[in-house]
């Protein structure tokens, strides 16, 4: 991993919310050391941050911030990671865009494609740089199968099967909030689904329109969906399909199917598995967990300190990171789009988006 240095020092990390997901990205910056360093940590709950900092250690021990200034008037910050719910973020990227911080938050950016630009625009008029936290885009089988589509290998794109078949079990939903549109901004979709419709798009190009079903079905007491179903229409010409669920018990791992000219492949996991017309058979990657199960925590951090450190270098490069928020709002405004179909039972386009 090479060395991150702004005006000759470390680049400093504050984290801010330190729930669940917290514990893969502490993971990836305490392997990130030689290059960032993480200066302090902020939740609103003390015992919080007690036992984040008893759980993980460093080589310098991160300080307890007391509130959100404390970490905008902080000079050896350059960057801060976001972890908060999407609903409780805009006046943190107000007051830390405004102090020059440049900021890499989970997904989703915000909880509707017109909140989530409100936060793009926010960052591009104080000139920092955004990230969104799309870890899928870095295991090793969606990389290859990146550089083949975009090396024109495969030949023309003509379909699709994009499918999340996974489980959540009613415990999950009982927690305060998931589920819900004031916290989360919707069920499966915006939560579990983004990510593999993140990678998806990135692969496919954009969508020009949709025809959904999104429900909740019988078997979780939730407001938002979990399930859909739905036909696709890319810009191309190209079709595809699409299943998200957190009904699948015991849960499986998401799966992408792309369809071009020259070949058929499959990413699920970490693996690609690309089936050439001459016969020829290409595999890239291992199998492993990604979350789709009970234990939403199943997958390795390893992602995370790639896409951490690809945002450190975008920083000290002055170039845009994997993921922008830019890029971001693409997942956003197909996500829309299929509640919207859904709810109004009629096809929605997406080519003036």
């Amino acid at each position: 991993m090479s060395e991150y240095r702004h005006e000759k020092r470390t680049l400093g990390v504050a984290l801010i919310g330190i729930g669940m997901v917290a514990k893969a990205h502490a993971r990836a910056l305490q392997d990130l050391q030689e290059s960032l360093t993480l200066r302090g940590i902020y939740s609103r709950t003390e015992s919080s941050r007690k036992e984040f900092l008893a759980t993980y250690q460093f080589n310098e021990t991160p300080i307890e911030y007391d509130s959100i200034d404390d970490i905008a008037q902080d000079d050896s910050v350059d960057i801060v990671i976001v972890l908060t719910p999407p609903n409780a973020r805009i006046e943190i990227i107000k007051t830390l865009a405004a102090a020059g911080k440049h900021l890499l938050i989970e997904k989703p950016i915000e909880r509707t494609s017109k909140a989530a630009a409100k936060i793009v625009d926010i960052c591009e008029r104080h000139k920092v740089k955004l990230g969104v936290v799309f870890q899928y885009r870095m295991r090793a089988g969606a990389k290859e199968l990146t550089r083949l589509v975009q090396s024109g290998e495969l030949g023309e794109f003509a379909a699709a099967e994009i499918n999340i078949p996974w489980w959540r079990d009613q415990a999950y939903y009982d927690h305060a909030g998931r589920g819900t549109y004031a916290q989360d901004g919707g069920g499966v979709l915006i939560t579990q689904a983004i990510h593999t419709l993140d990678l998806a798009l990135s692969l496919t190009g954009t969508v020009e329109s949709v025809q959904a079903i999104a429900t909740t079905t019988p078997l979780h007491k939730m407001e938002a969906e979990d399930f859909v179903a739905a036909g696709i229409r890319f810009s191309n010409g190209a079709v595809g399909s699409l299943t998200a669920s957190t009904v699948s018990f015991p849960g499986a791992n998401e799966n992408i199917h792309l369809h071009f000219e020259n070949a058929s492949a499959i990413f699920q996991g970490e693996t690609s598995t690309v089936y050439w017309r001459d016969g020829r058979i290409e595999i890239v990657g291992e199998e492993g967990g990604t979350g789709g199960g009970a234990d939403p925590m199943a997958f390795p951090h390893g992602w995370h300190q790639e896409l951490i450190a690809d945002f450190a270098e975008a920083v000290i490069q002055d170039k845009e990171p994997c993921v922008s928020g830019k890029v971001g709002l693409k997942v956003h405004q197909l996500i829309d789009a299929l509640v919207k179909s859904s709810r109004e039972q009629r096809a929605v386009s997406l080519v003036n988006k």
